[in-house]
């Protein structure tokens, strides 16, 4: 039987919480580790500026909080207070330098949804709204951390209908590799395409978005 070629169609590059507050060493209160970090960063770079160059449409997510009480009235949350989460009350308070976007990741252009308050990027933001204007039929999902904001916003995506595409090499986690591959296998089984930059860019196809 013949292979079927497949086409990504309408992809719109969506990255989860790809700021200092994961990403900067110097700033992070809830940070991936500093190698894995740097590493996350400079392959993320390029593979966005090819995406860009591609025509399609880069949407970074970022967490802020009004205040701590924001996010530490979860439970779960306000009772993981070690390791990489000893700081969680301080993480992403509105204002503090952890809201930035990384510098290399945001270009002028450049869609910024920063309203996400929990794991799901859709939860009371605008973020589908800002999908559909694009018209998005395929999201490159990409983000921190494996296995918790982008884990969950696979779900959501595959939920609406979209096809889920995992840019492997821009996704990373401050709960160590263990969790990451336990992460990507299971969205590899039941939710989409793990997939390099590579292997995205042979199945695009040269319709501009607009």
């Amino acid at each position: 039987m013949a292979a079927i070629e497949r086409k990504l169609e309408r992809p719109v590059l969506v990255a989860i919480d790809m700021h200092r507050g994961h990403l900067d060493p110097a700033v992070a209160t809830m940070p991936v580790a500093a190698e894995r970090a740097r590493a996350v960063v400079e392959r993320s770079a390029r593979i966005f500026d090819r995406a860009r160059a591609a025509g399609i449409p880069v949407v970074h997510v970022v967490t802020v909080y009004r205040g701590s009480s924001e996010a530490e009235s979860n439970p779960f949350w306000a009772s993981k207070r070690s390791g990489t989460r000893a700081r969680s009350a301080e993480h992403n308070l509105e204002h503090s330098p952890g809201t930035q976007i990384i510098p290399a990741l945001y270009r002028p252009g450049d869609a910024v949804v920063n309203t996400k308050k929990r794991y799901s990027a859709f939860l009371h933001t605008d973020l589908e709204f800002v999908l559909r204007d694009y018209g998005a039929r395929t999201v490159l999902l990409a983000g921190i951390n494996t296995n918790s904001c982008v884990l969950c916003n696979a779900f959501e995506i595959v939920n609406r209908d979209l096809e889920l595409v995992l840019l492997e090499e821009c996704v990373e986690t401050m709960d160590g590799p263990e969790a990451h591959a336990m992460a990507l296998k299971l969205m590899q089984i039941c939710l989409g395409r793990v997939m390099r930059w590579e292997e995205v860019a042979a199945e695009l196809t040269p319709i501009p978005h607009g």
